[in-house]
């Protein structure tokens, strides 16, 4: 912990992100979760359909409901609603379930294991920044056990780059809207496809490298963009 608050230091973090730091221990049970990430080892056939059909009709509906504001992001970012929903739909249940997670105490943990340190770290560095910015206090920042944050769970990494200053954890739209940006900054090609072989579903990727997630993305939002044709 000194050695990383020296780095944190030497790249920007102030005393109010370096404070945030203090007491810190690890959590066992991010360590537990990082080992047992079971849907790595399933076939999409295994993985996609279980998990994306109870949210197709959910999906639809919330597609609907904001359909102006969907419309809006798809003028301004060319991404379209349910791809938003779709993603939305499967990181919480549609912010159901953001997760509670310490942040700063899960990458507290996440940093000082060997397995990926240095991805860790880094993202332990911008959570830092974002305490030291004042766009979140540490109490508040909880969410999922990796790390992530708000209802379309975004790295402190994405919130810097795409959410800075927003409320994710509690604004449905401050959140879709970020996801939005986000997957244009990665190359979103306005009318394109998102399905495995279009142009689209590279950017799906960028989201979520595991390829049965990235799938399961594209597969849901299909399925929910033709249950409001």
């Amino acid at each position: 912990m000194q050695g990383f608050r020296q780095e944190a230091a030497s790249k920007g973090v102030g005393a109010r992100g370096l404070a945030a730091l203090d007491g810190m221990s690890p959590d066992p049970s991010v360590i537990s979760h990082d080992r047992g990430q079971g849907v790595f080892r399933q076939t999409f056939e295994q993985f996609g359909p279980r998990r994306a059909n109870p949210l197709i009709k959910p999906g639809a509906n919330k597609l609907r409901a904001l359909g102006s504001f969907f419309d809006r992001l798809e003028a301004e970012t060319g991404v379209q609603g349910a791809v938003l929903v779709s993603i939305w739909g499967l990181e919480t249940g549609f912010g159901a379930v953001n997760g509670n997670f310490s942040t700063i105490r899960s990458l507290v943990t996440l940093a000082h294991d060997c397995r990926r340190s240095d991805r860790f770290r880094a993202e332990l560095v911008d959570a830092l920044k974002i305490v030291d910015a004042g766009y979140m206090t540490p109490g508040s920042m909880r969410g999922a056990w990796a790390g992530e944050i708000g209802q379309t769970q975004f790295m402190p990494s994405s919130y810097l780059k795409f959410g800075a200053g927003q409320d994710l954890i509690r604004s449905s739209q401050s959140a879709l809207a970020a996801t939005a940006r986000y997957l244009k900054g990665y190359g979103w090609r306005k009318g394109a496809g998102w399905e495995p072989g279009q142009p689209n579903f590279a950017v799906i990727k960028e989201w979520n490298k595991s390829d049965v997630y990235a799938r399961t993305i594209a597969y849901l939002a299909t399925r929910i963009d033709q249950s409001v044709q």
